[in-house]
């Protein structure tokens, strides 16, 4: 028996000690010459001691003050890359677009799309399907007045629904969610959904949830150690509700095969299936059933989250300064009085639009941007990054560029204001991204702030509920920076 223990007891120590020479080889071979600098590693965790990992870019944000605008971090083995600051990132993703094009993709990501899709796709699939989908959306009337005509119709219902509280507190997530992401509903099947629709609501839950775990420590961890997999947490989540949603899409695109109607195509949805008729005969296609599922997958949640949360932004902080909301109210009854705003009056609304921007600016709805990959190797700022290295343009270190904003820590639409009181465009206000991979529902996020957020406050004049004072800007952090839940109140102005 003693002999055994020893035995056993010594072979476990054998193979401990052979695995952390193996990590430690490993490690030493990682360096790689006139890399970044960035802060020292550990093996097997990296930077992990380093990284808040609920706000991870404030993390970067402080690092970038000790190592520069372009530094290293790493992830347990994986080496990345951060840029920071306005003029670094954009000479990365507009300067060398090719370079630093490419999608950077995380195991999370890989597991939801299986890089299917648009957002997280990559090389010859995401050409494809981002071409497809620019094409349709422009057919659909993204940029034009027919794609307009769809937001002010929700606006009549969003308002009404608003006015149905008749001042009294509410919370306005899921309405807000509902509205957006009516439009893009409208564009992918042909048609909107009633906020009070039950799959509706199970499908704007199901999106919600997912980007608030997607934020989460553990997910980060299975990012940096896959084999965590086997262990319960948020990612199994993710992955559950991600599985859900798609059984609701194919359901649907199903519905559409049955009516296709190839010279009427009404839908996004539509046109896809018309386009996978036609190369029904390449094997090569990239027009199959799980690129069209996960591409409706990732228009759904990326045309809602991110608008609906910058429109939520952009209540509370009307709440917090009323006298600007005072004084958009004045150019709006100015302007067009009980008209319905449209997106032409933006030129005629100076102060409104800058507060629009300025909402978007302050709001930094994605601080740490969707991951790049360098295509190439590529000599950048004098240090040498290799293909393959994992890139993050911190956005937020764009958004609140103090060489680029006056006051970059406070809401100050002057930002967004000349002298005379005229709009000027900034060239570092990026909430989009930029270059390859920029958002490519930029013009439609746009013209719904605009529109949804003049027809607001047009009708109504936002409050807390009486007895609450203080306005908490406290973002609830994930993969989006979301206020905190608030109950408000509208009061109808007419």
């Amino acid at each position: 028996m003693d002999l055994g223990f020893s035995l056993a007891t010594y072979l476990v120590l054998v193979f401990t000690l052979l695995y952390i020479l193996n990590v430690l080889t490993s490690w030493k071979k990682n360096h790689i010459p006139n890399f970044p600098p960035g802060p020292r590693c550990w093996p097997l965790i990296g930077n992990l001691h380093l990284i808040d990992l609920q706000k991870p870019h404030q993390t970067y944000l402080e690092l970038a003050k000790k190592y520069g605008p372009v530094f290293s971090i790493q992830m347990g083995t994986k080496k990345m890359v951060v840029l920071a600051g306005h003029e670094t990132v954009k000479e990365a993703l507009i300067n060398n677009a090719e370079e630093f094009g490419e999608r950077g993709v995380l195991k999370i990501f890989r597991n939801m799309d299986h890089g299917n899709g648009i957002i997280f796709s990559r090389g010859e699939n995401w050409k494809a399907m981002r071409r497809f989908t620019l094409t349709t959306l422009r057919d659909f009337g993204m940029g034009k007045s027919t794609i307009e005509e769809k937001v002010v119709e929700e606006c009549t219902h969003l308002t009404n629904s608003f006015a149905s509280f008749k001042g009294k507190p509410f919370n306005n997530i899921l309405i807000l969610n509902a509205a957006v992401a009516n439009i893009i509903v409208a564009i992918l099947l042909g048609d909107r959904m009633d906020y009070n629709d039950l799959q509706f609501k199970r499908l704007l839950t199901l999106t919600n949830e997912n980007v608030r775990l997607l934020g989460s420590p553990m997910v980060s961890l299975f990012n940096i150690f896959p084999f965590i997999t086997f262990f319960p947490g948020s990612h199994k989540t993710i992955i559950k509700n991600v599985k859900e949603l798609c059984d609701f899409i194919k359901r649907t695109f199903v519905k559409h095969l049955k009516n296709l109607d190839e010279n009427d195509q009404r839908s996004l949805i539509d046109a896809f299936l018309v386009k996978q008729k036609e190369e029904s005969g390449n094997p090569q296609s990239y027009f199959h059933n799980e690129n069209l599922t996960q591409l409706v997958r990732n228009l759904f949640a990326a045309g809602m989250e991110t608008t609906s949360t910058t429109l939520r932004w952009g209540i509370l902080l009307m709440i917090k300064y009323p006298k600007l909301q005072e004084k958009v109210q004045e150019e709006i009854s100015r302007v067009m009085g009980s008209a319905q705003p449209m997106y032409s009056h933006r030129g005629q609304m100076p102060f409104t639009n800058a507060v629009v921007h300025e909402i978007q600016r302050f709001s930094d709805i994605v601080p740490l941007n969707v991951g790049h990959e360098t295509t190439k190797d590529v000599t950048f700022k004098g240090y040498f990054i290799p293909k393959g290295t994992y890139i993050i343009p911190l956005l937020t270190s764009v958004l609140k560029d103090m060489t680029q904003f006056e006051k970059a820590d406070e809401f100050y639409p002057e930002h967004f204001l000349d002298s005379k009181g005229n709009f000027i465009k900034k060239e570092a206000f990026m909430p989009f991204s930029a270059g390859r991979r920029a958002c490519a529902g930029e013009t439609l996020a746009r013209m719904e702030l605009f529109i949804f957020f003049t027809s607001l406050l047009q009708r109504f004049t936002f409050h807390f509920p009486s007895g609450v004072t203080d306005v908490d800007m406290t973002p609830v952090l994930s993969i989006t920076n979301a206020p905190k839940p608030h109950m408000i109140c509208a009061l109808p102005r007419f």
